[in-house]
Formats: structure tokens, sequence, C-alpha cells
């Protein structure tokens, strides 16, 4: 099958991409909005659907890639940047994709701004108050916005947080402007649509890093840019997910309770590495993988095994399964950022720890093994902080009555390396 060209047309405003003039003059259908088909020489024998709704350009599309005839997309700066290939990708087309300069690209590249740690939103074709939430809570982020959904309505909710707004409209053209505004500012402007916005946190509300508390580091910098590449966002789901939600036998599973304190210790997040050992269900890797971190979890139950696999893709996470005996099977795995052992004795631990990731957490029931743990702890060089954990859960009773049905006390153990 010939493949649908997708060709992206610079936000910046730069001459089109080589591979246009070609694919354009061999085209048979060009699709594009109005302001992309006059852009552009467009084939005097060629079809052309300009775009309003996209089912029907996507069904003429379909019908041109079955009769073999040569199609053309036009798009928008980035076409994979919450563009039109996710809708053609979703309709099974064949696509070569082209991609221009982005218009969020280029609005970061106008302001001068750098934006690896960015956090990237639309407000377009669908709810504004996740895009907004995300300005409320991450220091810089882009947010491509529509009609009814834009700088105005995005300023209107960020009064009261200590924001500076970048406005881009025109970008590429003659009347291209940046203007910085406060939130009540761009609440009482009008805009053109359409527009990219850019909203950054106050270089006054960061902690300068000289003054800051002996805690750890701000990862924010004065210019209210993450220096950890750091977009960040919880799990839509949430996480200390109810034991329900997992397979497990014989409840070996790390109660939610103690999974809610565990996973706040273990820190997970994008870029980092943690182990799960003695992973059973696979509740807590899978939880800090909701979290972005990558999860590598050993298991010696094949039985067990299968069951993180079923668990993981039910939660649509990515978990590596090492079947295998601790100590030995850590033997050659990839250094942690953070462990978490669920089981395996003494041994297992001192292998962890010889590993020095710099935080390691462990659960244990037994408590004539809490102070040999923290000795081995504290002898690797980490300092040891340790809580008990005794939760009473809601029961029914006959006759419509409730009574607290206690869990098993656990001590939560964390080690941290200076």
């Amino acid at each position: 099958m010939t493949p649908v060209s997708v060709v992206g047309l610079d936000a910046a405003g730069a001459p089109a991409h080589p591979a246009l003039a070609p694919v354009l003059a061999a085209a048979g259908l060009v699709v594009g909005a109005a302001r992309h088909l006059a852009a552009v020489p467009v084939p005097a024998g060629a079809q052309t659907v300009t775009l309003g709704p996209l089912a029907p350009a996507v069904r003429r599309l379909a019908d041109a890639v079955a009769a073999g005839v040569p199609a053309v997309v036009l798009a928008s700066g980035d076409p994979g940047l919450f563009g039109i290939v996710r809708r053609l990708r979703a309709a099974g087309l064949p696509l070569r994709v082209v991609p221009a300069v982005s218009s969020v690209a280029a609005a970061f590249a106008r302001a001068g701004v750098p934006w690896d740690g960015a956090a990237v939103v639309t407000a377009h074709g669908r709810d504004l108050r996740p895009a907004l939430n995300a300005c409320r809570a991450l220091p810089l982020v882009a947010v491509l916005t529509a009609p009814g959904a834009g700088a105005a309505e995005v300023g209107a909710g960020l009064v009261g947080w200590s924001r500076r707004l970048l406005v881009a409209e025109h970008l590429g053209t003659d009347a291209e402007r940046i203007r910085e505004v406060t939130p009540a500012q761009a609440a009482a402007a009008a805009w053109a649509d359409p527009h990219v916005l850019l909203s950054l946190a106050d270089a006054e509300t960061v902690p300068d890093a000289e003054t800051a508390s002996d805690a750890a580091p701000d990862p924010v910098t004065a210019a209210g840019m993450r220096a950890d590449n750091q977009p960040a966002a919880a799990p839509p789901g949430g996480w200390a997910l109810p034991e329900t939600r997992y397979v497990h036998r014989d409840s070996m599973i790390t109660k939610s309770e103690v999974r809610a304190l565990v996973i706040a210790r273990l820190r997970p997040r994008l870029g980092r590495l943690v182990w799960d050992v003695g992973a059973g269900s696979g509740s807590v890797g899978i939880e800090c993988a909701l979290l972005g971190a990558a999860v590598l979890a050993v298991e010696q139950d094949p039985a067990a095994g299968a069951a993180i696999r079923a668990n993981a893709a039910a939660h649509a996470v990515h978990v590596r399964l090492v079947t295998g005996r601790a100590p030995q099977a850590l033997a050659g795995l990839p250094e942690p950022d953070a462990v978490f052992v669920g089981g395996g004795g003494a041994d297992t631990l001192a292998a962890v720890v010889a590993r020095q990731p710099e935080r390691v957490v462990l659960t244990l029931a037994a408590l004539d093994r809490v102070a040999p743990a923290v000795g081995l702890l504290r002898a690797a060089g980490y300092t040891v902080e340790g809580s008990q954990l005794s939760a009473a859960r809601l029961a029914d009773l006959p006759g419509g009555s409730i009574r607290l049905a206690a869990t098993n006390p656990v001590v939560v153990l964390t080690g941290e390396r200076p």
C-alpha cells in the first residue's frame, strides 16, 4: 500500500520541507485546512478536501489508499504532537510523516526558554481543567489552546498562582507577536486564535539554592524550569490500590496501607530504576511503574511470576521480570536507584546494600529480624529510619453494625545513603 504522506508546515515560518514538492506533485488527493491548501501549489488534477470534521477526510484518505491514489495531508508544525497522526493511525492508515517545527518548539524558541523538562498539554477539543491544573502544579507548561480554552481562560484560572504567562500569537506570520503577561492581564485581554501559551513559575517562588533548607534540593531552577527533566504526573487511578486490584495467592501481597508508605519512601519517578525483590504479586513495583519509574521485579516462584505479568498487563505498565532466587538472581542486574526488599533473608539484604542504591526499603513481620537489618544497613553506611504500621479496617457485622478488623503489624525500614 502507498502510505499517506503527512507533511507539517513550519510554525516558525520557514520554507516547506524539500520532501513536500515531489509528493505534492504526484498527489491525487490533498487534505488540509483552508490556510494550508492556500499556502502550497496543489496540482491542477488533484482533488482536495478542506478539513473540518475529520471523519469525512479519513474516509476519503482510506478510499485513496485502497485505490492506490497518492495522498498528502497538510498539517501544522509537527503533526505527531497532539496532531492528526494519532487519528490517522487509529484508522489503520499507512503513514509517512515529515514533521516541521511545532508551534510549541517555535514558541519556546521565540521566548528564548529551554523546554526539555516542560510538560506539553492541550486544551483543544477537550476539558480545559487538566491543562489548567498542570499550569497550577508544574513550573513550566506549554498549552495548545482553542477558542474558549485559551490564554484568557487559563489566565483567569491562574489568578492567585504566582505565574508568568507568555502568549505566542500568529507564529510564523508577519503578525507574529509574543507577549508576557500576568494571569490577570491574560484574563482581561482578547487573543488571536490559534495561539500557544507558556506558563512559567515566578522566580520569586523558587528557593535559592544557597538559602534553601538542607533537605532534598529543590529540583526547580530560578528560571522556573525543572533541572531534573521531570514533567511528572501521578497516575490517574492513584496508587496504594486495594489488594483486590491484583492477582495474588495466600494473601502474599503488600497491604495497601503499607504499600503507601513503601512507595513514598522509594520515591519512584521518571528516570529512576527500582528493584522489587521478592516481588510476590508485583504490587509495589507496578505502582512504582505507574509513577514513571523503570521497574525490575525479582521473584523465585514461577506461579508468582505469572501473577506479576498478569498484574502488570492489567495496569498497562511494563515490569521486567527476573525469575530466580535472591541473592543469586541479583548478579549482573543493572544498578538500581532504589530497592524494595519484600522477601529474602539477611543475605539478600546484604547483596542489595553491596550495590549501594540511594535508598533501600524493606518490610518485616518478624521483630527478631529488625535489629539485624538495621545493623546491616548502618554498617553499609546508610541512615536508617523505621516505623511499625498497624492498620484496622472497617468490617461489617450482622445486623448492620461495623467493627474494626486488625491487619498484621509490619515494620517498614528505610535506609538512605547520605
